[in-house]
């Protein structure tokens, strides 16, 4: 297991933070940790990062204890903070160059032009970051958490400031990282299409509690019934549905759109990766209900962003 905590239990000068928090992730999956503003999301990730130092309940992260392994941690994980400092007299490459140091490396050129263009930044070397905009530096803190090649990237609201544009290319990236090199992910959001289109595996945090943990279309199936989703072709398909996964069945087609149910035992990321794997051009993925929101509304009896 990539993380796995239990029953985390928090106090901050005598009030509550944390009050039983549970979760649990492998290699290769991406994990959507929801829960409305103060529900101790950001406090979970400093738990998890050793940021802080948990009262009671068992944490190990890549096998580590984050209070007391820290440092050992920190060279085989990348983070990406909601909000993150950067020197704005710098440009990109100096600024990757220089946390490359940090941690006890020298990043060539070629490197830090290739990660600047791994996170949709190439062409912007000479700038200084403090002229980039919110969503450059969202991508050039992705570019630096990538920059120890982790097994584990935590990212706290890693598509804020992006246009539908950059959202997606950032979910391209991270699909591909767990896809192809099997790094776990664990992102926090309040943007429930990120968790639909990014995340197999979900957990829900209320007032400091995990009130839901699970597979994302298993806990649908069972919660709302919803597994069925909508996909945009590209034209390399041209008769879609001849090869589908077991347990995945094509219910109906509408112009470039292919609408397929997929049995609740099955996790969607697996059944995109092996319809990319046998050649299927696809553009985008939708879950067709509002079964996620309907579930999240239900049980923190909050507002979400769509």
């Amino acid at each position: 297991m990539l993380i796995e905590i239990a029953d985390v239990k928090l106090s901050l000068r005598g009030n509550p933070i944390l009050n039983g928090v549970r979760l649990s992730m492998r290699e290769g999956e991406i994990y959507g940790l929801l829960g409305p503003n103060g529900a101790g999301k950001s406090t979970t990730l400093a738990v998890l990062t050793g940021l802080r130092q948990a009262d009671s309940g068992t944490i190990r992260v890549l096998g580590l204890d984050p209070a007391r392994q820290r440092r050992e941690l920190h060279h085989q994980m990348g983070v990406l903070a909601e909000d993150s400092g950067f020197y704005g007299w710098m440009n990109a490459p100096d600024y990757l160059r220089w946390m490359g140091r940090l941690y006890g490396r020298e990043i060539p050129a070629e490197e830090a032009a290739r990660r600047l263009a791994q996170v949709g930044l190439e062409g912007v070397a000479r700038k200084a970051v403090g002229g980039f905009s919110r969503g450059m530096k969202q991508r050039l803190g992705l570019a630096r958490a990538l920059l120890t090649d982790p097994r584990l990237l935590i990212l706290d609201e890693p598509t804020n400031g992006l246009d539908p544009r950059g959202r997606r290319e950032i979910h391209d990236v991270l699909l591909a990282l767990s896809r192809d090199r099997n790094v776990g992910i664990l992102l926090c959001t309040h943007l429930l299409d990120d968790v639909d289109r990014l995340c197999s595996r979900i957990g829900i945090i209320h007032q400091g509690e995990t009130l839901l943990e699970g597979n994302l279309a298993e806990l649908l199936a069972e919660k709302t019934g919803a597994n069925r989703y909508r996909l945009r072709l590209g034209k390399r398909v041209s008769a879609a549905g001849e090869v589908l996964p077991a347990g995945v069945k094509a219910v109906a087609r509408e112009g470039g759109w292919l609408h397929l149910d997929l049995a609740p035992s099955l996790c969607p990321n697996t059944v995109w990766s092996a319809l990319f794997a046998s050649g299927w051009d696809i553009i985008e993925i939708h879950n067709e209900g509002s079964g996620l929101e309907a579930l999240y509304l239900e049980l923190t009896k909050t507002e979400v962003a769509a």
